[in-house]
């Protein structure tokens, strides 16, 4: 083969090589250079992100004066409680239609009559054991002054106080006093024969129907008091150092459910012991139930209770302390700060706090909806939110 052939049939095999290299150099230089412009589009942007401030809502608070309401849950019970039981045994001949379960009785109104006949003889008999004791009395008393007469005529001085009667008399004044004693405890044996209200209450329960037989201390009836409740609550430590000592006298407000004022009652007592199983302190109030008929027996309400005064605090929304515990405020410069305060109390959807010691602020501005990915010093744009004056108003 000659050298002219040779060169002619390398020549179609290096011409698409070249070709193909040259263009993947240019798909190469394009994507580099999408790349780089890609990258500074980025950059860009994360300039952009990071020179714009986080929005946040804020509400501006001041330190004022606030008198400390501690708020404690409790039951409402009656004062008085009772199941009324049977004092003498014996058929039941009538139960009034006030013994019914739910009615409201005064006090003294007749519930329940058992048959008298056997105590109506037993009342009678102590009746004539008493007339007789008293005619033995009087008897004595004659034998007693006979004797003594009959040694002053004889000039004789008696020998003994036998001689003058005076054991027999003795006696006699003792049978009569016994006799009288029998015939009040047979009166009032008759007297339990008919059942009355003990106090002005509700009936809450009836145990007994007419032509019953029953003995002595068989339940009839449950009453309960209708006039006045009484409130038991639980305080620890803590609040209880809170609270404007001395508490007896004072009022507390009750309140329902939706935050309003129920009723007042009065604190009868602040005990100076602690409870043996809760280890908490004792407060004890009444609730006069004529005056604040909202209140039933039985219900779980909560009572707010006079504190003392804490000067230079703040009130927070709710909302404006985190999980964990912080507060975050806006200072001069709108970065954040956070604290972890105590609260001293808590009142109608705020928290009350000590005002902070921050001496880079020039007002107190906290956030009121903080956010978990807050962090100190981080800058931020504040906006004011239209807050429940209000609420503010009435926490303070």
């Amino acid at each position: 083969m000659s050298s002219t052939d040779t060169n002619t049939s390398t020549k179609p095999t290096l011409f698409p090589r070249l070709l193909a290299l040259s263009g993947a150099l240019i798909v190469l230089g394009a994507v580099i250079f999408f790349l780089s412009i890609a990258e500074d589009e980025i950059d860009v942007e994360a300039k952009l992100q990071s020179s714009v401030a986080l929005p946040v809502s804020i509400e501006m608070v001041t330190p004022t004066d606030h008198e400390i309401m501690i708020e404690v849950y409790g039951s409402v019970k009656p004062r008085w409680s009772a199941d009324v039981t049977a004092a003498v045994s014996g058929r039941v001949i009538e139960v009034s239609e006030s013994a019914l379960a739910g009615r409201r009785v005064n006090e003294g109104t007749i519930l329940v009559r058992i048959e008298p006949s056997r105590y109506d003889v037993e009342f009678a008999g102590s009746e004539l054991a008493v007339k007789e004791a008293e005619l033995a009395l009087w008897q004595a008393r004659n034998a007693n002054l006979l004797a003594e007469k009959q040694f002053k005529r004889d000039g004789r001085e008696a020998p003994n106080a036998l001689a003058l009667k005076v054991p027999q008399l003795e006696i006699a004044n003792a049978n009569l006093k016994s006799a009288k004693a029998r015939k009040i405890a047979a009166e009032q044996k008759l007297a339990d024969t008919i059942i009355e209200a003990p106090f002005s209450s509700f009936v809450t329960e009836r145990a007994v129907s007419p032509g019953q037989s029953v003995n002595v201390g068989d339940k009839l009836l449950r009453l309960v008091d209708d006039k006045v409740f009484e409130l038991s609550l639980h305080v620890s430590s803590k609040d209880w150092a809170l609270l404007a000592h001395p508490l007896k006298g004072q009022l507390a407000d009750i309140i329902d459910k939706d935050g309003n004022d129920l009723a007042k009652a009065e604190i009868r007592e602040a005990a100076g012991f602690l409870d043996e199983k809760t280890r908490q302190h004792r407060i004890f109030l009444t609730i006069d139930a004529k005056r604040n008929t909202r209140i039933l027996s039985g219900d779980f309400v909560k009572t707010s209770l006079p504190g003392k005064h804490i000067a230079n605090a703040l009130s927070l929304p709710e909302a404006a302390r985190t999980q964990e515990g912080y507060v975050w405020f806006v200072d001069a410069q709108s970065r954040l700060k956070r604290i972890s305060p105590d609260i001293l109390f808590r009142t109608k959807g705020r928290i009350i706090i000590k005002a902070p010691d921050l001496t880079d602020l020039t007002d107190y501005r906290v956030v009121t909806i903080p956010l978990a990915s807050f962090l100190p010093g981080q800058k931020v744009q504040p906006q004011k939110t239209q807050t429940d004056k209000t609420a503010v108003k009435e926490a303070n």
